[in-house]
């Protein structure tokens, strides 16, 4: 068994390892792909204009309600399908092959989009509107607004939700392995259908998932704690 799971030319805890590092640079891709289009996603649905608020709901019910799977394969297979096709007319032969990591991590990143966008927009209602029209009057202009009061506190408000996205996301990123990336799950399979020894094997890759749950809620609470020093400072220094 630890031969089989060792760094050996007869093991492969190496592949494992390697695998586990492109799953969480994989989520990490599409955590920040689903952050830029999430805070759009949410400034339309926070929009005065009818017209934006529809287009976020859209976004919203279309990538929640279509299975991430189905996604996957949509982007890559039938993005490869396409290209291909598009190449014919162009003179070029053979089947042309979207990049598997970019596309999966484009795919799970739109779909934390629809998340995140709803995660950001709760976290920007829940910022005191006090405090900006108190910013407005002492004459700040917007950007600082924005930068200094406004952005911190949904950081702060956000993150909790943020985290929950985030397991989301790690554990949709086995769904990539349909590509051929050779991520977490495919490893997982690839040392079990050599080995036959199954249960080994995939009890190997869900403790490494479990490894990367552990430490990124680890760094989320850290990185809350963090944002949140100053707010917990100033209710410690009001007068009773």
């Amino acid at each position: 068994m630890l031969t089989l799971l060792g760094f050996s030319d007869q093991g492969w805890g190496g592949l494992l390892a390697m695998a586990a590092l492109t799953t969480l640079c994989l989520t990490t891709v599409a955590l920040l792909v689903g952050a830029l289009v999430g805070a759009a996603v949410a400034a339309a649905k926070l929009s005065t204009r009818r017209l934006w608020r529809v287009a976020g709901e859209t976004y919203s019910i279309v990538f929640r309600g279509i299975p991430e799977l189905l996604i996957i394969d949509l982007f890559y297979f039938g993005g490869s399908g396409v290209l291909t096709q598009v190449g014919r007319w162009f003179g070029a032969d053979g089947f042309i092959e979207l990049p598997p990591f970019l596309i999966g991590a484009l795919a799970i990143g739109l779909i934390s989009a629809s998340y995140q966008g709803e995660v950001y927009r709760a976290a920007r209602l829940a910022v005191n509107h006090g405090e900006l029209e108190a910013a407005r009057a002492m004459g700040m202009p917007r950007w600082r607004i924005g930068v200094r009061i406004l952005l911190p506190q949904v950081m702060r408000f956000a993150l909790p939700g943020l985290s929950n996205v985030w397991q989301m996301s790690l554990k949709d990123s086995a769904l990539v392995s349909v590509t051929g990336i050779i991520e977490l799950m495919r490893a997982s399979q690839m040392a079990a259908g050599s080995t036959r020894d199954y249960f080994l094997f995939y009890l190997a890759g869900a403790a490494l998932y479990l490894v990367l749950t552990v430490f990124s809620n680890t760094a989320f609470a850290r990185l809350e704690r963090f944002l949140s020093r100053p707010y917990h400072r100033k209710t410690l220094q009001e007068p009773s």
